[in-house]
């Protein structure tokens, strides 16, 4: 009998339809280029099939009896949820349904020990910044704010000029 690690996700807010056509790219491909695959797409769904291909590879891994380079995407099935149904006002009082479609997607990984990884993918590591130092700028932020001078009293400005109590003319 074949080992298989499973993941399953209920009620996904998005249309079987949709998350089947991504879900078929990657059936039968080893884990590491279906992930590479995944991140490559511009889909909708591929970033949430990404996210359970990872937590299913994640269930291998804690069996310990499988090495993941050997892992490959056996079986992704997406069945339909329940629908929110919805009513859209139209001319003359009436109405047109909307079907919000839901999906449950169950992906089952197989193992194959004759499989070679041709490639890993490494993910960035997060690292923590020290205290003060700002992520976008990549400078250090003062630590005290700076004030501001005040404003000297030269010129009033635009709304001041332009909605003066004064009345300009006379």
């Amino acid at each position: 009998m074949e080992k298989q690690y499973t993941a399953k996700l209920s009620f996904l807010r998005q249309a079987p339809r949709k998350v089947r056509s991504v879900g078929d790219l990657i059936k039968g491909l080893p884990v590491n280029e279906a992930e590479a695959q995944l991140i490559v797409q511009t889909r909708r769904p591929s970033k949430v099939l990404l996210k359970l291909l990872r937590s299913a590879v994640a269930n291998a891994k804690n069996s310990k009896t499988v090495d993941p380079q050997h892992l490959f995407v056996s079986s992704v099935r997406v069945d339909g949820g329940p629908m929110l149904k919805r009513m859209l006002p139209r001319a003359r009082g009436s109405a047109s349904p909307i079907q919000k479609k839901m999906s449950h997607v169950t992906m089952v990984l197989g193992v194959n020990e004759k499989l070679k990884s041709r490639f890993t993918i490494v993910p960035p590591k997060k690292t923590k910044l020290p205290p003060g130092e700002d992520v976008r700028s990549k400078t250090k932020k003062p630590k005290t704010p700076e004030k501001e001078a005040p404003r000297s009293k030269q010129t009033p400005g635009f709304w001041k000029r332009r909605f003066g109590r004064k009345v300009v003319g006379e």
